[in-house]
């Protein structure tokens, strides 16, 4: 089995920052992706920024320029740095991985949600 770890949510106002981490624990044999996934009341999942192998990333348009997410592959830990935060920002943030285990099965692996909330 595999666990995510997150930490680093918390209330913050608006222009604040934030970082969170996760930390990717167990039968891991490879890391292919690393993942900020937020889900806001009423609103569907929605990817925020992805790591992958040789650290390209992939972040949503309404983040580019504010968060910036980063890999340790010697911790397997990924994190997001969160900066100008804004209202629209508050959701339950989850960390994700894509993930070879160590006897070859495949799957996406998720944290258990942490919570920012940005005051106006």
């Amino acid at each position: 089995q595999v666990q995510l770890v997150e930490s680093g949510g918390g209330l913050v106002q608006t222009g604040g920052s934030l970082r969170l981490s996760c930390v990717a624990s167990g039968s891991i044999f490879v890391i292919n992706h690393m993942d900020w996934y937020r889900q806001a009341p009423g609103k569907q999942r929605e990817l925020v920024a992805r790591i992958i192998t040789g650290d390209s990333t992939i972040y949503a348009d309404s983040v580019k320029g504010r968060f910036t997410i980063s890999r340790d592959n010697a911790k397997n830990t990924v994190y997001l740095q969160m900066n100008s935060l804004k209202p629209e920002d508050t959701a339950v943030y989850y960390c994700n991985a894509g993930i070879i285990t160590k006897i070859g099965l495949p799957s996406d692996y998720w944290g258990q949600g942490t919570q920012v909330t940005v005051s106006s």
